[in-house]
């Protein structure tokens, strides 16, 4: 069978498990989920309701970084998961930390118990240690590591552009600009209408995006 990766577009998540499968160029059907309206389908096999949910023949997988590995384990031209146990080191502490940091800045209004400036001074802390560590890569050549925690940097930036781009991180802002920029981030984001049952199913990558 076709893997099926149910997933959302702007979801980090989701966006590191569809930069795994372009990069190892495994094919799933992918189904764009609204996170206000899940489907009974994604619900019924999803065991968090959390977006990005792989469903394989040899069964689910739930969690973005467990959809990285397993991609990479079926084919790595990259070498993406060649790396130092720093990369994943980098990686805990962008799901822990720097995560909780960002969600208690972007929706301060979630969280009013949250001192909002102390925790974007957490973020900030964490994203000047990054900019120390980058030489266009964070490790000598582009690993797992990069493509696992630029989607959370991108999400963070753009909580206020502008803010962002003022502070003195020009190795930061580099690495994020060129993976903004590039075909790879291209062909994980094209625009998806929402799946329902019964609809033809979208591969992912298309035989356009791999060519």
């Amino acid at each position: 069978m076709t893997p099926i990766l149910y997933s959302f577009r702007r979801c980090p998540y989701a966006m590191r498990a569809r930069l795994a499968l372009l990069s190892s160029n495994t094919t799933v059907a992918l189904r764009e989920v609204v996170l206000r309206d899940k489907p009974a389908q994604f619900l019924n096999v999803s065991p968090t309701a959390t977006v990005p949910c792989l469903v394989t023949q040899d069964g689910v997988i739930g969690e973005s970084l467990d959809i990285t590995k397993w991609a990479l384990d079926q084919n790595d031209p990259e070498n993406l998961l060649n790396m130092p146990n720093a990369g994943w080191a980098l990686i805990d502490e962008t799901d822990g930390p720097f995560k909780l940091a960002l969600d208690h800045t972007k929706y301060a209004a979630r969280f009013p118990e949250q001192d909002t400036q102390k925790q974007r001074a957490v973020a900030e802390a964490f994203l000047t240690r990054l900019d120390q560590k980058i030489d266009r890569w964070l490790f000598e050549r582009i690993s797992i590591a990069d493509l696992a925690i630029l989607p959370f940097v991108r999400q963070f930036a753009f909580i206020d552009k502008n803010w962002f781009d003022e502070q003195p991180w020009p190795n930061l802002h580099g690495w994020l600009d060129r993976f903004l920029c590039s075909d790879r981030f291209e062909q994980i984001m094209p625009k998806y209408g929402r799946w329902h049952e019964g609809d033809v199913e979208v591969l992912f990558p298309n035989a356009q995006e791999k060519a």
